[in-house]
């Protein structure tokens, strides 16, 4: 089963909430930028000792309460609908799996655990898919709007890319195989509990836990160069912000919360290519076992 193929098959249920996802996020990346805004017009309001609230002062508020109930209302109806889709994609996938495996004459307990392991598919739509829409946009929003404030803010978070796409690589190529593993020992699953063995079951839940400690570590690892690298990054805006250019402080509200949107976006796309890596896995998986 491929992912292009479930892509397709229930194609309606998912653009429509990759839709929300996209305009919840847009509206989050702009956000920021309003809100300075909102920032400057209260400190110009303060500055100015006049009680009457001018037109400048009132239209940035309007625009930043509209702009935030976008987001809010994309997000509510999001969450709202995606569990009754994909909860009905799962029932039908899994159903699927039974019965090709049936004609194959697979054993129950490898059914069960093939189709317990197409419930990641369902995992990674609902979950993962919106989760790597939301940290594009957020990369490449944050970087468009820094970008707006000075050109060299950009240039430095780009910087961080190429290091970015060989820990990528080296991480997935060395993980894969650990997924492999774990996926191994997971089939097996109601093999070993039919048994009632207890020491079967122990060295189940050892080889388990000592699979996990090896994806664990790797992604440590990957978490903690790319943590290092994004402090580097954000030395360098600040020192940008702050001593190369005269922002006012709604400026620099905004591109401090922009700085950390791209670093939440950017330490966190390691994890979501690591559940790609274990998709990937599942996918040939279910594949060979059942055509």
């Amino acid at each position: 089963m491929k992912f292009s193929i479930i892509l397709k098959r229930f194609r309606k249920g998912i653009a429509i909430l990759l839709s929300l996802v996209l305009i919840e996020n847009i509206a989050w990346i702009i956000e920021p930028s309003v809100f300075g805004d909102v920032i400057d017009a209260l400190i110009d309001k303060i500055s100015s000792h006049n009680p009457v609230w001018q037109i400048e002062h009132i239209v940035p508020l309007i625009i930043w309460i509209v702009v935030y109930g976008v987001n809010t209302s994309a997000g509510v109806v999001r969450r709202l609908f995606d569990q009754k889709i994909f909860l009905k994609i799962f029932a039908k996938i899994a159903a699927e799996i039974s019965i090709i495996s049936n004609k194959k004459n697979l054993s129950a307990s490898k059914i069960a655990g093939i189709s317990q392991l197409s419930e990641e598919y369902i995992t990674f739509f609902q979950y993962r898919m919106p989760e790597i829409m939301e940290q594009i946009i957020g990369v490449t929003g944050t970087i468009i709007a820094l970008a707006t404030f000075d050109w060299r803010i950009s240039v430095a978070c780009l910087t961080i890319g190429l290091p970015f796409i060989l820990l990528t690589k080296i991480y997935n190529k060395k993980v894969s195989a650990l997924h492999k593993d774990a996926h191994d020992i997971f089939e097996n699953t109601f093999e070993v509990f039919s048994n009632q063995k207890p020491e079967e079951i122990e060295e189940y839940y050892l080889k388990t836990a000592n699979s996990k400690q090896k994806i664990a570590k790797w992604s440590a690892v990957n978490y903690g160069i790319i943590r290092t690298a994004l402090l580097v990054i954000f030395l360098i805006v600040l020192y940008i912000s702050i001593d190369l250019d005269d922002f006012s402080t709604g400026n620099i509200y905004s591109v401090v919360a922009y700085i950390w949107a791209f670093i939440t976006s950017a330490e966190y796309i390691p994890e979501l290519m690591d559940s790609w890596t274990s998709l990937k896995d599942i996918s040939q998986r279910i594949k060979l076992e059942t055509i």
